[in-house]
């Protein structure tokens, strides 16, 4: 027998827009495949010229989220809205009403998971968040679902679309960053005021919430060392390439016995590693597991379409499971107090610097690494650019810790010998 469910949309913008016209191009098939009804009861949007295009009927438009909730024709709230003020207010509001509701928020589950969860508790309903992080991509059910007999050891993650576009830009034109940003505004992959993106923001919500779930411990996205991609040097991508490596905006999760590591900033990998030949608006994250070794994930990681997947995808889950999934772990707002998050972190570096052009400086610069304890795999002098009186020396260290790094390069500074002009962390 067929199960008929009743959802909400809140906001019809370039998700929304995907999730109603999906579920309404798809309801007959889902009736086919999955044996449930799914019918769009109500749609609250104040853009009447949006419902018009999109076709939404009269008699689905809502007037007010309180129309919504009291709804009893409605089962699922569907939230994509963004941000965390009024989209916040209506989830709660759907949940104390027993109301489930499915989100593509990832500001919001990262920074309110913990309040929203309780709640849907005591109420008895779901809170499902696929399309949170990474699109289209499956990543948080296959956590769910699908390797949870591992210990999740290490996860790489390229889940940011608009930052993955400018670096592969950089990479394959020999563009700068400034106007590798430019293209990806003119054709919509990144925001008129691209900091959440360019600086990390994104990526740290999402490594917040797929670390929390893959390490079976609260991971709040405070505790996330983050940097961007804004100074990313055109010359460095190039160097890279040289020595066989491919630069990306990676967010980083490691859990092991010293404690949790998690960390976004741009970062070298080798080119023959999976996660480099992932370009453009493409995300992947990459997974390692004490029985399943190594997982990727690959597929769009934004767009109206493929994170409507991901919205429906969770839909359909919860119209077809009558037991309701919470988090495998203390869902707080704060960290357990006996897990222990790594700020000092271990990382082979890559240096770029500007020296004097004179005998013994090398051998001075190699001085201050030992001294800090730091090992070189590499030392490259490159030719000096034409009216410098300085020449690029490159070099690439062993795995070091960070302070030893920071350490390194503020020695190196207040040397006189030259300065550092860029470092970034390499992953083997």
């Amino acid at each position: 027998m067929k199960k008929r469910v009743g959802v909400a949309i809140l906001g019809l913008g370039v998700v929304g827009g995907g999730t109603y016209k999906t579920l309404v191009d798809h309801r007959e098939f889902y009736l086919k495949t999955q044996n449930v009804d799914i019918v769009v009861e109500s749609v609250l949007d104040k853009n009447t010229a949006r419902l018009k295009e999109l076709g939404v009927p009269d008699e689905c438009i809502a007037k007010s989220i309180a129309e919504v909730v009291a709804n009893p024709a409605i089962d699922i709230v569907i939230e994509t809205i963004g941000g965390v003020g009024v989209a916040k207010e209506f989830v709660m509001m759907a949940l104390k009403e027993g109301k489930s509701v499915v989100t593509a928020n990832k500001e919001m589950i990262s920074k309110c998971s913990h309040e929203l969860e309780r709640i849907a508790r005591r109420n008895a309903c779901g809170l499902y968040y696929e399309a949170s992080c990474v699109g289209g991509v499956p990543i948080i059910r296959t956590l769910l679902d699908g390797v949870q007999a591992n210990h999740i050891t290490e996860m790489l993650g390229i889940v940011n679309g608009t930052t993955n576009y400018i670096l592969t830009k950089m990479a394959q034109e020999g563009a700068d960053y400034q106007t590798a940003l430019k293209e990806a505004q003119r054709l919509g992959y990144a925001e008129f005021d691209p900091t959440n993106d360019v600086e990390g923001f994104d990526s740290t919500y999402k490594l917040s919430i797929l670390s929390s779930m893959a390490f079976h411990t609260k991971v709040p996205y405070t505790k996330v060392h983050r940097e961007g991609i804004s100074a990313v040097d055109s010359k460095d991508i190039e160097i890279g390439r040289e020595f066989g490596y491919t630069l990306k905006l990676l967010a980083i999760g490691k859990n092991s016995d010293k404690g949790v590591e998690v960390r976004v900033h741009p970062t070298f990998i080798p080119s023959s590693h999976p996660l480099a030949s992932v370009n453009d608006s493409f995300n992947a994250v990459y997974l390692r597991g004490d029985a399943v070794d190594d997982i990727m994930l690959y597929g769009r990681g934004a767009g109206a379409f493929p994170t409507a997947s991901a919205v429906v995808s969770d839909v359909i889950y919860a119209a077809t499971h009558s037991e309701i999934k919470y988090s495998t772990f203390k869902n707080t707002a704060t960290a357990d107090s006996d897990v222990k998050f790594i700020s000092d972190f271990e990382s082979a570096y890559y240096v770029r610097l500007l020296v004097d052009d004179k005998a013994g400086v090398l051998a001075k610069v190699s001085g201050i690494f030992g001294k800090c304890g730091i090992s070189i795999v590499k030392l490259t002098q490159k030719e000096k650019a034409a009216g410098e009186e300085r020449v690029p020396l490159i070099i690439i260290t062993h795995k070091t810790s960070e302070n030893k790094m920071k350490n390194a390069v503020a020695k190196i500074n207040a040397s006189g010998l030259g300065c550092v002009e860029s470092v970034i962390r390499v992953e083997a």
